[in-house]
């Protein structure tokens, strides 16, 4: 239950928390940029019309310009300019009839006659030009006689003094500009406001549109015309793909997340397998450690009685062949003593009471056995121990065994020849006995069983001496770890915490 809540949190943590934070930013970030970009494009839009609409107006003044210059040099034959103004309309066909208009408002000649009726935006326009003499175009479209919708746009024709003349009106349809404007972005919806915000034209708008563009400047781009008081506003497009491209980030945040939560719970249940192998390895031994000094007792009552009676007939029968036997059953004896006391100290380490020692005094005292050891193997003995005081709380008698133990080990590793190494380091917090040997080294595979009670690679061990030393250590606080490379050697490290240093 405990682990269900702890990957449940892990998942909340790994997966669901970091999905919903960077899916939504990531959404944001991305639909932040998506809108940028049809603003953009919608401005892009925008200045294409304004740059028409420029060019539009710009060629039509130009063409009213010329007919105004016309008109100036037969000023008091006005009525014969009528052929020209035809000729121009049917030219071009965005206009719906040029005109000119004297000052009083009268028509003087016309490309057609469908402005015979006058009107109020005429006369209006007409009248803004007198006043101004500037070039004015209408803020309303109206209906001809023969039904095309225009818009007007009026040129003063000045004499030498500056004094208005006349006017020269171009009528331009909405349908030939609406048609062009249909041809450059025939799916663009756009309105075309003039200077008092009244829509003078829009494209793929309706009337709901058309209301909402005049209020909400979110969704519409604005972007004025240079040579008119008009703006076009262009609607910004939606995106169709929102929803995918955002399911597309939680996907995409959802897989990254999972495998990191599957990589995190394979390394927990790594560590978890770690963690009861070696908890079975510790009840396993702790097992065999109670067994063991349980038994241990009961053997050796009867083996003291053995060897005492092995003794008594050793004095009386004193035949050279029954002394050798008895002299193997005695050195048997010992052996199984000596594994005896391996158990005791497997099943209690601690036993003994626990002092403070220098250990450089106890790695001299052992000088002398190691030393003799060495000679009898004809191994080369190098023995670095310092001089100053180095204490650690542990078992002097212990701390010995442990030390023999791994000479003996490197020792029968040489097989009579070689160098062993033993040298003691002082640190901060701990000091380091490191024992080297050059023997014939430990197989990748048995180093990872070598701490395992009973699994021995000699013919005649009991698989507890390395055990046992390890035990001995751990109740001193220590540790104990062995690198090898076969045909090469094998170094021992142990690591013992400083009596002042340990809290």
């Amino acid at each position: 239950m405990k682990i269900n809540r702890k990957l449940m949190f892990i998942y909340i943590m790994v997966v669901i928390i970091p999905t919903l934070i960077g899916s939504t930013y990531f959404i944001q970030v991305r639909s932040t940029n998506h809108f940028n970009e049809r603003v953009n494009e919608a401005k892009w839009i925008a200045s294409i019309h304004e740059s028409h609409w420029d060019r539009f107006i710009t060629g039509t003044v130009t063409s009213l310009e010329m007919i105004s210059m016309t008109a100036k040099t037969l000023f008091d034959h006005l009525e014969q300019m009528e052929p020209l103004l035809e000729r121009a309309h049917q030219s071009d066909p965005r206009y719906g009839g040029i005109y000119l208009i004297g000052e009083n408002g009268e028509i003087i000649a016309g490309s057609n006659e469908h402005l015979h009726e006058r009107n109020d935006i005429e006369e209006d326009l007409v009248n803004e030009v007198m006043k101004t003499k500037d070039v004015i175009i209408s803020n309303k479209s109206f209906t001809l006689e023969n039904g095309q919708i225009v818009i007007a746009l009026a040129h003063p024709i000045l004499g030498d003094d500056n004094e208005l003349m006349a006017v020269s009106l171009a009528l331009l349809r909405i349908d030939y500009v609406k048609n062009l404007m249909k041809i450059l972005t025939p799916e663009s919806k756009i309105i075309v406001l003039t200077a008092d915000e009244n829509i003078l034209m829009s494209f793929n708008t309706k009337e709901d549109e058309q209301m909402a563009a005049l209020s909400d400047e979110k969704q519409w781009v604005t972007y004025p015309i240079e040579r008119l008081p008009w703006k076009l506003k262009v609607k910004i497009n939606g995106t169709k793909n929102t929803i995918f491209d955002s399911m597309m980030v939680i996907s995409a945040f959802l897989i990254l997340t999972h495998i990191l939560f599957l990589f995190i719970n394979f390394l927990m249940l790594k560590r978890q397998a770690a963690i009861e192998r070696k908890e079975n390895e510790a009840q396993k031994l702790e097992l065999v450690g109670t067994l063991a000094a349980s038994t241990a007792h009961e053997i050796r009552n009867p083996l003291t009685g053995i060897k005492g009676l092995v003794q008594l007939l050793g004095e009386k029968y004193d035949d050279p062949d029954d002394r050798m036997y008895f002299s193997i059953i005695d050195k048997e004896i010992e052996r199984i003593n000596e594994i005896v006391s391996e158990f005791l100290i497997l099943g209690k380490p601690t036993a003994q009471k626990m002092e403070i020692v220098d250990i450089c005094d106890v790695l001299r005292e052992l000088y002398p056995l190691i030393l003799s050891e060495a000679t009898f193997n004809r191994v080369h003995l190098h023995y670095e121990v310092g001089t100053g005081p180095v204490l650690v709380t542990c078992t002097k008698d212990q701390m010995k065994q442990v030390v023999l133990n791994i000479t003996r080990n490197a020792f029968e590793a040489m097989k009579g020849e070689g160098t062993l190494t033993l040298e003691m380091r002082k640190k901060e917090h701990t000091c380091e006995i490191i024992i080297t040997d050059t023997g014939i080294g430990i197989n990748e595979k048995v180093i990872e069983q070598i701490f395992t009670p009973f699994y021995t690679s000699k013919e005649t061990g009991t698989g507890l001496g390395l055990v046992v030393c390890r035990r001995i250590l751990q109740s001193f606080n220590g540790e104990i770890s062995i690198t090898s490379e076969e045909y090469k050697g094998t170094s021992v490290t142990i690591i013992l915490p400083l009596a002042n240093k340990i809290q």
